[in-house]
């Protein structure tokens, strides 16, 4: 039976979240988010007390994850915390172990669910379904990858917006 952990983003941390039955990860960026004095002196009993650890995800990890993220369209917006965070738990299953991510936002719900980690809110009530994005040209209609980084179509010359459409099972 794989061992349960929980790898806690800063929306975790600021709301209070963290395992006392199970080790409980963030990493550093993670605890660089955290702002307000309040969260900042939990977070700093919940460190020495050993209640939460500082771990960061294996360069390999880190690539992975890229281009899961990529591929899916939510590379535009998932920060490098974010990856981070993503990519911990994704060291953490590839080591055996049975992460649970706690965090409150979408895209790393979404990305996730798509790599198949488990995830809950603090806040939210978190995501039903698993989205893609695509960029396509308001002129001619050109679909490009969720990456392509111009705001005008090669095309045309008309504006590029994203769309987010229901990723195929």
């Amino acid at each position: 039976m794989q061992k349960k952990i929980y790898v806690l983003d800063a929306s975790a941390i600021i709301g209070g979240f963290y395992s006392k039955s199970y080790a409980n990860f963030t990493t550093s960026g993670a605890i660089l988010e955290i702002k307000d004095l309040k969260s900042k002196i939990l977070l700093q009993s919940a460190l020495e007390n050993g209640h939460i650890k500082v771990d960061e995800p294996d360069p390999e990890d880190t690539e992975e994850i890229n281009q899961i993220i990529t591929s899916s369209g939510d590379i535009l917006r998932l920060s490098d915390v974010d990856r981070g965070i993503v990519a911990l738990a994704f060291k953490f299953k590839r080591n055996g172990f049975k992460p649970i991510v706690v965090t409150d936002d979408y895209s790393m719900q979404n990305t996730l669910k798509t790599i198949r980690i488990d995830y809950q809110s603090v806040l939210t009530p978190g995501i039903k379904e698993i989205i893609n994005w695509v960029k396509i040209c308001k002129g001619c209609k050109k679909r490009y990858p969720s990456d392509y980084k111009f705001e005008e179509c090669e095309i045309c010359g008309s504006p590029v917006f994203r769309k987010r459409v229901k990723a195929v099972k």
